[in-house]
């Protein structure tokens, strides 16, 4: 199976707040993000035909998914971003440092007050990659998500540790492709590319 992840364009939000679970709306530009999108998706799947299309149920990701008009789109909660329980919302200067810095240095194992870890992020994701490569082994899936689950697949897919999640840039409206295809003869899974 081959896996193409979208993040979803810029966000009606000001930059410095903290936003995770919250149904935040795409930016005012979102109509040219969405075309530069579909172009560059366009040219990726000239020789692949989709077979399902994926989406978090979060707005950003959902208006993104139907511009893009591949084909039916199935709405996943486990594809949503991290929730970040109090902080939702919040300046990032407005939560206490030394609370954040405790968690900066191990989000994967510990959530923002009433939010979740990375590794259940993670969790999420991983369980909805084996639904998908249990239905369509064969085929080829395009999922709109997050920057989160994005690198959290990335992680998961190189056996790496959530620690370094964020050496990935992965930028609005950009496409992150993975190939499990290998997994069938016993290999391993591969990345095509990240943040094109």
């Amino acid at each position: 199976m081959r896996l193409t992840l979208i993040r979803h364009t810029s966000l009606q939000i000001n930059q410095g707040v903290c936003y995770g679970q919250t149904d935040v709306d795409v930016a005012a530009s979102f109509a040219q993000e969405a075309i530069k999108t579909k172009t560059k998706l366009n040219d990726i799947l000239s020789n692949l035909q989709v077979d399902a299309v994926f989406t978090s149920p979060l707005q950003r990701c959902v208006k993104l998914a139907h511009a893009l008009a591949l084909a039916e789109i199935k709405h996943d909660d486990r594809l949503k971003e991290l929730h970040f329980g109090e902080w939702e919302m919040q300046a990032w200067d407005d939560i206490p440092r030394d609370i954040f810095d405790v968690w900066a240095q191990n989000y994967a194992e510990l959530a923002p007050p009433n939010g979740e870890t990375f590794s259940q992020l993670q969790q999420r994701g991983i369980a909805f990659l084996n639904d998908v490569l249990s239905q369509h082994a064969n085929g080829h899936v395009v999922v709109v998500t997050h920057g989160g689950m994005i690198r959290a697949l990335l992680a998961h897919v190189l056996n790496m540790q959530l620690k370094g999640l964020f050496r990935f840039n992965v930028d609005y409206g950009s496409i992150t492709q993975l190939d499990f295809s290998a997994l069938q003869a016993g290999g391993v899974p591969k990345i095509d590319y990240v943040n094109r």
